[in-house]
């Protein structure tokens, strides 16, 4: 195969990819990154407003967007969104399945309440959402879905419990899923970021010592840069992760390897 052929099975030219979660983040990030790569994009967040910035940045790579309300806790949102995808692009290609949340608290203190809304988002609404893409998947011939898991999909971390508990049910989703739909052309895989600077994950960092603890345990000794996922992403969305499926790849700078 010539170099050059090799690269085009990296294109996303004519895909139309939807990422949940995309108003910041890594789902911004890989927004953008697949929209450099070709692709037309359709943006979810609960509030349509938070889209504008990654909407722009997506506009300014050269790609159709779509910004949508979204809440994965609802099946008639997600069941819209798609809708509003097909109807606008007349196809969906790749869902990138990252809207999540988390919440540090001692396990003997989570109650009902935080257990239900980071399983709700994390876990159910992912589900519901590859559901509802793979429906149009499988009526367009196939697709990739691109789930974000996360170390505690294969690591226990302490003060974690429902965020770890609702991340390893992603990745148990990711597998069956993937077994189930590959008759339909369905190639369903996971990335599992390590220590990512993020809103969400902001007050870790805010600590100097547990920079420092986390640093000798991460063999490159850095922690990682959203520019670090996109290659990634690119790969897992285009045809040249054509014979994958029911896959996590771990982007942790060796953490895992470590351990």
């Amino acid at each position: 195969m010539q170099a050059s052929e090799g690269m085009r099975r990296f294109d996303l030219s004519g895909r139309v990819v939807w990422v949940t979660g995309a108003s910041r983040g890594i789902g911004a990030a890989l927004a953008v990154a697949l929209a450099r790569g070709g692709a037309s994009l359709v943006l979810g967040a609960r509030r349509i407003e938070d889209l504008d910035e990654t909407a722009r940045a997506v506009a300014a790579a050269g790609a159709a967007v779509l910004p949508v309300a979204l809440d994965v806790t609802k099946t008639a949102s997600i069941e819209g969104s798609v809708r509003r995808a097909t109807e606008r692009f007349g196809r969906l290609d790749v869902l990138v399945n990252n809207a999540g949340i988390e919440e540090v608290r001692p396990s003997f203190d989570v109650d009902e309440e935080l257990w239900d809304r980071i399983l709700d988002t994390n876990l159910k609404g992912a589900f519901f959402a590859a559901q509802a893409a793979g429906r149009a998947m499988r009526a367009g011939g196939g697709g990739s879905i691109v789930n974000i898991a996360s170390l505690t999909s294969m690591v226990g971390v302490p003060t974690a419990v429902p965020y770890g508990s609702s991340k390893s049910g992603l990745l148990g989703m990711t597998r069956a899923l993937a077994a189930e739909w590959a008759p339909f052309g369905i190639r369903v895989n996971a990335i599992a970021p390590g220590y990512f600077r993020t809103s969400m994950t902001d007050t870790f960092y805010e600590s100097g010592d547990w920079q420092e603890r986390m640093l000798g345990r991460i063999p490159m000794n850095r922690f990682g840069e959203l520019d670090d996922l996109a290659g990634a992403a690119q790969f897992l969305a285009s045809d040249a992760s054509a014979y994958m499926t029911g896959q996590c790849i771990a982007i942790d700078g060796g953490f895992l390897a470590s351990i």
